[in-house]
């Protein structure tokens, strides 16, 4: 898969963790209060982590936006199937993420 539209480096981090279903390293970028929503509903990041990571990854990225903070792509879920998704990453002055958006894109 062409990575190459990743141009933030905590966001292409983030991806390579996902992708590779690294708990750690996924968690390690986030800061202690990170906040996850799901087509706009709170969620807990930390059940998140547990059940998606190692079991969710992108089939492809179709477009980034928004200085690199932005994927949109094909999603595989072992409990939901494919679909199209957005992650949206928000990012504070250290390079840390503060809040991450998913959810299905159209």
């Amino acid at each position: 898969m062409d990575t190459s539209k990743l141009i933030n480096a905590t966001v292409k981090n983030a991806f390579e963790a996902l992708q590779k279903g690294d708990r750690e390293a996924w968690s390690s970028l986030f800061t202690a209060d990170a906040e996850l929503y799901d087509d706009g509903n709170l969620r807990d990041l930390k059940a998140f982590n547990s059940h998606a990571i190692g079991h969710e990854r992108f089939t492809s990225i179709d477009k980034v936006e928004n200085d690199g903070k932005d994927i949109y792509g094909q999603l595989h879920s072992d409990q939901w199937g494919d679909f199209k998704t957005y992650f949206k990453f928000h990012i504070d002055d250290t390079g840390k993420i503060y809040r991450l958006d998913i959810g299905q894109a159209e």
